[in-house]
């Protein structure tokens, strides 16, 4: 059973810090991205950042470059999102992704379709 157990989110005031983890567990994929999307409310989901599992490569979506960091453990199966400077429109529900198509990093996080697992998301406030 394939799981992503999303810990860290909650209510920061703008200027603060937040730090999300995601543990990934039970899938069989080779070559895959994980990384964060968010979706605030009314609004589409978005690719936030994603790390690729076989060359390391990043992605960060312009609006959080400079703020925010992904990182993960050696397997690549936990990833860390370290969220600096955090502004009201962060606000959003913020999910956990892996995909296995081993298509270029950024190619997956600029995509909301085609995912092969998503986690049930938490919550990221940041009051003005």
């Amino acid at each position: 059973e394939v799981q992503l157990v999303e810990s860290g989110g909650g209510l920061v005031q703008a200027g603060g810090s937040l730090r999300l983890s995601c543990a990934a567990s039970g899938f069989t994929f080779d070559d895959y991205a994980i990384g964060w999307f968010r979706q605030a409310p009314g609004k589409e989901r978005e690719g936030v950042s994603c790390i690729s599992s076989s060359d390391g490569s990043i992605y960060y979506a312009d609006s959080v470059k400079g703020r925010f960091t992904i990182s993960s453990d050696n397997a690549k199966t936990t990833v860390y999102l370290q969220m600096d400077s955090l502004r009201p429109e962060d606000t959003a529900v913020y999910h956990c992704m892996v995909e296995g198509s081993g298509w270029a990093v950024e190619a997956i996080c600029t995509s909301v379709y085609g995912h092969d697992y998503w986690g049930e998301g938490g919550q990221v406030t940041v009051a003005s």
